[in-house]
């Protein structure tokens, strides 16, 4: 059953996971590093004026690109105020000096920064409502020749949990990407790959998922019964050597603005 998303409890769920996601959220961390090549290789400058992070978090994705390009300003946007402190520490340690923070809903801010060189965002897009109206915003934002790119999750994205819960988000195909992103943009490049992580336990699977504040899908409370079922329901359905698996699908877009 698909899930609508709950822009409050994305909020609060990634608020409270901020001091562990670094080390817990392992996929974003390499997804970070993929969309970091991807951009250096679509530009071999790695030289860009003006820049906008969508959705910074704990500055994973900002921490790759500075330490990789040349950049003069570097705007960085979340839905979670707490995130200022961690991208504002990033840039001290890098000694940049042109760096500003925008709180809020990227979808709901009004006055945002133009004349941008690069927009990027890694493993947020998924948490948008309008995926069109994102791409339609951002080639806004953007000068001509400017790029958009991200990375995000794609169908089947933590299938074993959305199995087991009967309920998850409906993530779009890298296909669908592209065709948003025609309207707007000349696609770059666009890939995908599948990564299964093991764990230990399906416990361990589900201290994942709130460590890394993934879990913005549903209010509800879990029963102790609940709890088991879900438990024993996992170990049957996702076990291998190592214990049992979790499989996520990041997609991996980059466009760029058409001159005219």
């Amino acid at each position: 059953m698909q899930q609508g998303i709950d822009k409050q409890l994305v909020s609060e769920r990634f608020a409270k996971a901020l001091g562990s996601y670094r080390e817990h959220a392992v996929v974003q961390r390499e997804m970070a590093i993929v969309l970091t090549d991807m951009i250096c290789t679509a530009d071999t400058s790695c030289n860009f004026g003006r820049v906008l992070e969508v959705g910074a978090g704990t500055g994973a994705l900002m921490a790759e690109l500075l330490s990789r390009c040349a950049i003069d300003i570097y705007m960085a946007n979340d839905i979670v105020a707490e995130s200022r402190r961690y991208t504002a520490g990033e840039a001290e340690r890098r000694g940049l000096v042109g760096f500003a923070f925008l709180p809020g809903d990227i979808e709901t801010i009004e006055d945002l920064p133009v004349e941008l060189d690069l927009v990027v965002s890694n493993a947020t897009v998924q948490w948008l409502s309008d995926l069109d109206g994102f791409f339609r915003k951002m080639a806004a934002c953007l000068k001509p020749g400017g790029m958009l790119a991200f990375s995000t999750f794609s169908s089947g994205n933590m299938r074993e949990i959305a199995a087991v819960e009967e309920q998850g988000l409906m993530y779009p195909e890298l296909s669908d990407l592209e065709v948003l992103g025609r309207r707007y943009f000349d696609p770059v490049c666009l890939q995908e790959e599948l990564r299964r992580i093991a764990f230990d336990s399906p416990i361990s699977v589900l201290n994942h998922v709130r460590k890394t504040g993934v879990n913005g899908i549903a209010r509800r409370s879990w029963t102790k019964g609940h709890y088991l079922r879900f438990l024993r329901r996992y170990q049957e359905d996702y076990a291998c050597a190592e214990g049992v698996y979790l499989t996520y699908h990041p997609v991996y877009c980059c466009f760029r603005k058409r001159l005219s």
